[in-house]
């Protein structure tokens, strides 16, 4: 903005210590939300899930060859 009186327009003072803490708890309960919690249909997080559905697109099963996990967790990172 441009210089009116001393300040900047639009702009306001703000305490560092409590806004640091407030974006920091809104970040904590987004991360908690989004990737803590177990879902409730079918109790996996969103990375067990992840794993399950490419371990599905390679072919993966209990009958079928042994595959290093390295594998599944390079397709899962890669997406």
């Amino acid at each position: 903005g441009t210089l009116a009186g001393g300040g900047l327009v639009g702009m306001e003072p703000a305490d560092l210590h409590g806004e640091m803490s407030r974006s920091y708890m809104e970040y904590a309960m987004s991360v908690i939300l989004g990737r803590a919690l177990p879902d409730a249909r079918d109790g996996l997080k969103p990375v067990h899930r992840r794993i399950l559905f490419a371990m599905s697109d390679l072919g993966l099963g209990s009958d079928g060859p042994f595959r290093k996990c390295a594998r599944v967790v390079g397709e899962v990172l890669g997406r």
